[in-house]
């Protein structure tokens, strides 16, 4: 239980202690960036144009953006990596060459 003074006891924080634990086992497998991200861009490419998460990617902001230089976002990262590697729109419409090319990537 959470004390008056905003401590746990022992129990509590045991608990938290192996939650934390399993989240740390997993996180790498979680954000493996070389085929992680890879498979998610080429999936969404895959799918229909109408589909919501599509849209999403494709979406732009209109309007002045927040002073300063802008934060990269995860597409551009795919989309830079993409070109280092030779790699591009229409192979990732191809799911098998796209998963060979990702196999290749590692």
């Amino acid at each position: 239980m959470l004390s008056v003074d905003g401590g746990a006891d022992t129990a509590v924080e045991a608990r938290i202690r192996i939650g934390w634990n399993k989240f740390r086992q997993l996180v790498p497998l979680l954000t493996n960036k070389e085929v992680s991200d890879y498979e998610k861009y080429g999936h969404v490419l895959r799918k229909e144009d109408d589909n919501w998460v599509k849209k999403c990617m494709e979406y732009e902001v209109e309007g002045p953006g927040p002073r300063g230089r802008p934060k990269r976002t995860w597409r551009e990262v795919v989309r830079d990596d993409c070109q280092a590697r030779k790699m591009n729109k229409e192979d990732a419409i191809d799911h098998c060459k796209w998963m060979k090319m990702i196999k290749d990537v590692r």
